[in-house]
């Protein structure tokens, strides 16, 4: 994807890039007030395991096999012996990670970005203490769900479209909401972010290296 094909898409990009890159899976989490050191320490992660990583290691790191041999990892020279060390410590290596947390800013949020799975959803509390929390996830079928909690209480957790399996408040009564069914759900609920919080994260900036965290 490339930078004219995301422009004007504030948020939403993060859904058509899952779609391009490995089908449909993605994940992405937002914290009120955060850094994005104190993201990932909210989701379990410690500050001497967090290392920096683009997309594309941490991609590579998902996808290994653990008899693969660190050689085959296109981002690491495997003769860096402090390199390799430092992943092995922080649970990147020898085994693939379960999921791997990748963190960044804009003003006045940490955004949280996971590729296969949806780690971060579990402590939308916790991320919600300093104001709102968000969490936008597809599953590997397609299925779409958000959550929200607010100063450390979740209000709300819906699937766009199938508002008899909502856990708490309505989404139309918790945040305005309301999925009218022309364009999927998680993008329809990007959107709604978009325009509620003029929310925009850049592109190039989450290929780039940010703070990264491998958790179970």
């Amino acid at each position: 994807m490339t930078h004219r094909e995301t422009r004007g898409k504030g948020l939403r990009w993060t859904a058509d890039a899952a779609q391009r890159r490995h089908g449909d899976s993605f994940t992405l989490t937002l914290g009120e007030g955060l850094s994005p050191y104190e993201l990932l320490r909210r989701v379990g992660a410690e500050d001497r395991h967090i290392v920096p990583l683009t997309r594309g290691a941490a991609y590579e790191l998902l996808l290994r096999e653990e008899d693969d041999h660190i050689s085959d990892l296109d981002f690491l020279d495997w003769e860096d012996e402090t390199a390799v060390a430092r992943l092995t410590s922080a649970g990147f290596l020898p085994a693939p990670p379960v999921t791997i947390v990748r963190a960044g800013s804009v003003p006045g949020w940490a955004y949280a970005l996971e590729e296969f799975h949806c780690r971060t959803g579990r402590d939308l509390a916790a991320l919600s203490e300093r104001g709102r929390a968000f969490c936008v996830h597809r599953d590997a079928k397609g299925c779409s769900s958000v959550g929200h909690a607010r100063r450390g209480v979740v209000v709300t957790s819906f699937e766009p479209g199938l508002p008899h399996l909502t856990k708490g408040v309505p989404a139309e009564v918790a945040l305005g909401f309301v999925h009218d069914g022309d364009e999927p759900g998680d993008v329809a609920f990007l959107r709604f972010l978009e325009d509620e919080l003029g929310l925009h994260i850049p592109w190039e900036e989450t290929e780039a290296e940010l703070p990264s965290a491998a958790l179970a």
